[in-house]
């Protein structure tokens, strides 16, 4: 089975607004629908995990219904940091589910993820046993020690910039938590962190800069002209 763990467990201090920013509404509908529903429609998930940011557990119930989402299982009460959200959610799905089901990891916060991109993800856990949505460096990168200044450019051929999804086999992915655990990790922001902190190789799947993490209030600016956007014809994929 393929589960989507979708992390809802943040505050969103660094949107400075009343409510969590997975939450906030956007043409009349919450954010996490927004990311709920791409993994509801996409026919290879099987089932939703949600982990959600404490006492707002049964207002999201309330949206799941509402927007029949019919694939959500089960709403998980947050940790006090991403890794022990995700941690959380491994364990929920291991009530249920086999070692070696496939999860992918997602922020509630991305809500234009493509099925494309959860395609991929799918198929090249499968294939490697991990998969990273990556998108390419386009920028020049800075190497700086005082965060004002930089002499040195670090080649941005050497790097990648991660999204989620994160897809994994359920069974090792909670190896790598318990054995983080066990090594007193409790920090990592990322499964993709964590995996390699472990001593383990990433493999990538298909990313998009539309693909945004909704962290100020220009990426909702950002993310509603998206909404908004057709792509002109004559454009080549």
């Amino acid at each position: 089975m393929n589960i989507a763990m979708i992390i809802a467990g943040g505050s969103g201090n660094r949107m400075h607004q009343d409510i969590p920013k997975q939450f906030l509404t956007v043409n009349e509908k919450p954010v996490i629908i927004y990311t709920l529903e791409a993994f509801q429609q996409h026919p290879a998930i099987d089932e939703i995990v949600v982990v959600c940011i404490e006492g707002w557990e049964q207002v999201l119930w309330a949206y799941v219904r509402q927007f029949n989402l019919t694939k959500v299982s089960a709403i998980v009460k947050g940790g006090d940091c991403g890794q022990n959200s995700i941690y959380r959610g491994l364990e929920e799905i291991g009530r249920n589910h086999g070692a070696e089901d496939i999860v992918l990891v997602h922020d509630a916060i991305r809500p234009m993820v493509s099925a494309e991109i959860i395609s991929d993800c799918i198929s090249k856990t499968v294939e490697h046993g991990s998969a990273i949505a990556c998108i390419p460096c386009a920028e020049v990168m800075l190497v700086t020690e005082n965060q004002k200044s930089s002499n040195q450019v670090f080649n941005r051929d050497h790097l990648k910039r991660t999204q989620t999804p994160q897809g994994f086999r359920a069974g090792k992915l909670r190896e790598l938590h318990e054995r983080a655990l066990a090594q007193g990790i409790t920090d990592s922001t990322a499964s993709c962190m964590l995996a390699i902190q472990m001593g383990e190789e990433v493999h990538f799947s298909k990313g998009s800069e539309k693909n945004l993490k909704l962290t100020t209030v220009e990426d909702i600016d950002i993310f509603k002209a998206l909404l908004l956007a057709k792509r002109a014809e004559w454009l080549k994929e």
